[in-house]
């Protein structure tokens, strides 16, 4: 079973580091936790190692996000098949992870980056709404998908909400929800496959708490310093993590001469 404990001690620091960022990125903004986490651990590791280790602080930072907006939960009712489809194709999605080689993923969650990055992919508005019930269950499993294999389903749900306009105070609660029942959903078929066990949860706990306190001193920071600054920096350490896991999957593939076998 995976451990954390088999990382030496200058990985384990670069792994509390990338947790911290993370969650001070999505105190900030309100979402991002696992789309700057993955493609970060990702560097060092396999695809399906990041999200392992991401499984608890990810669940403690929706939660966290989800409690302190509470009073806006109530805005995204209409939003609940969106989440229950998320939940599906988390399911099949992380079947497949538990299942397959995880080496193709990394080029995977480069492209899911690169999709969220290209922010101007819209959906005409008056079919999303015309069809309300076919673009959720479109969404949601391509979302739950991308959740269960990559960690990252924002690149996907992202497109939906810009495309229908949605308020801000309305889109980060209903991200948070779709990013909980798939977090949720992943930690039992990962546990149910025996990738995840009550010693990977205790060994991340820490990490949990290191990610609930940044969001905390993110979400102090978010009226302080200017959102439009922590976007530009979150975007170029994005496009800089795309570009090397593109790297890293066509050395692993012999595509490219350079880098060989797993990193880290």
């Amino acid at each position: 079973m995976f451990s954390l404990l088999q990382f030496d001690w200058p990985v384990l620091l670069a792994i509390t580091a990338a947790i911290l960022f993370a969650g001070l990125i999505h105190g900030t903004l309100g979402l991002g936790f696992p789309m700057v986490a993955t493609p970060i651990l990702a560097t060092m590791m396999d695809v399906r190692s990041a999200i392992l280790i991401t499984l608890l602080p990810t669940m403690a930072v929706n939660i966290a996000s989800i409690f302190n907006s509470k009073s806006s939960l109530k805005n995204t009712r209409q939003f609940w098949p969106l989440v229950f489809f998320t939940l599906i194709g988390s399911l099949a999605g992380t079947v497949v992870l538990a299942t397959l080689d995880p080496a193709p993923f990394r080029i995977i969650l480069a492209a899911l980056i690169l999709l969220y990055l290209w922010n101007n992919l819209r959906i005409p508005k008056q079919w999303l709404t015309d069809n309300a019930m076919l673009a959720m269950a479109i969404f949601g499993l391509i979302a739950g998908l991308a959740a269960g294999t990559t960690n990252v389903m924002v690149a996907v749900l992202i497109v939906y909400f810009l495309s229908l306009e949605t308020p801000r105070s309305t889109m980060v609660p209903a991200l948070n929800s779709c990013f909980l029942v798939g977090k949720a959903s992943q930690i039992v078929v990962l546990a149910i496959a025996g990738l995840v066990g009550f010693s990977l949860m205790l060994e991340t706990a820490p990490l949990a708490l290191a990610a609930v306190i940044a969001l905390q001193l993110g979400q102090g920071l978010r009226s302080r310093i200017e959102v439009g600054t922590y976007q530009a920096i979150l975007r170029k350490l994005l496009l800089i993590l795309a570009v090397v896991l593109i790297y890293q999957f066509l050395s692993e593939t012999n595509l490219v001469p350079g880098l060989s076998g797993q990193p880290g």
